[in-house]
């Protein structure tokens, strides 16, 4: 079992069937499922993706610059966060919800120390406002907290998908899944499971990702065990 993992959300996920808005059934069904792993004693932190809300690149569709469409996108993500830390407390699991952009009213500013104390008291973290830099996704996010927080593990937590895919097993039956991959093979092949500069810098930390589907019930506590079936991202 890890001892500390990182949990990518996605944003689409929060918005249940219509993968849009925040649908608080969806909501606590995910929290009660980070509950049951998180009650197999691993520390958790928490980065969520703000895509049931806002994507920076929806700002560019309609012609506005994207540094702002980013900053929106930022925005959504902590609302998504605060969503997330709602439903934990609901059912007992004590958690904190960190920022990088200041907004003291609602949540702490990200402090990389008191992240890791938080985890070594036993509350979730979650992280919201991405890096809080434009030009970044919350994959690349991923990639810099856990380096940060030295997390074990990534573990990406996809809404109806498996693992990594050689093409998209929606569109294609004769997609071949991959049960192993290292970074360099993502990047060669221009696998869509990460973006560039995240998969690079897991690649430089020594992070590894583990991929699977997280509408599975019990498969982010299997995550959390190494016991998903999913993909596994490794260095070598």
């Amino acid at each position: 079992m890890y001892k500390r993992v990182l949990l990518k959300l996605s944003g689409e996920a929060l918005g249940g069937q219509n993968q849009s808005g925040i649908n608080s059934e969806a909501i606590l069904a995910i929290a009660k499922e980070i509950k049951d792993a998180y009650e197999s004693g691993v520390e958790i932190a928490i980065v969520v993706g703000g895509g049931n809300i806002w994507r920076g690149k929806t700002g560019e569709q309609i012609g506005m610059e994207r540094s702002s469409g980013d900053y929106m996108g930022m925005l959504a993500t902590i609302m998504n966060a605060l969503a997330v830390q709602n439903a934990l407390e609901l059912i007992g699991v004590d958690s904190r919800v960190m920022t990088s952009l200041q907004v003291p009213q609602v949540a702490e500013p990200y402090i990389r120390k008191r992240a890791i104390r938080h985890m070594e008291k036993g509350r979730v973290v979650i992280f919201g406002g991405g890096t809080g830099l434009p030009y970044f996704s919350t994959d690349t996010t991923s990639a810099v907290r856990a380096a940060e927080i030295k997390a074990d593990v990534i573990l990406m937590a996809k809404n109806g998908t498996d693992g990594i895919y050689d093409k998209d097993p929606n569109k294609h039956a004769d997609a071949k899944k991959y049960d192993n991959l290292t970074f360099s093979q993502i990047l060669d092949q221009k696998l869509e499971v990460m973006d560039n500069t995240a998969a690079a810098l897991c690649m430089d930390n020594d992070i590894d990702l583990v991929v699977f589907d997280m509408n599975e019930k019990g498969n982010i506590k299997k995550a959390v065990n190494g016991k998903v079936k999913g993909t596994t991202v490794t260095k070598n």
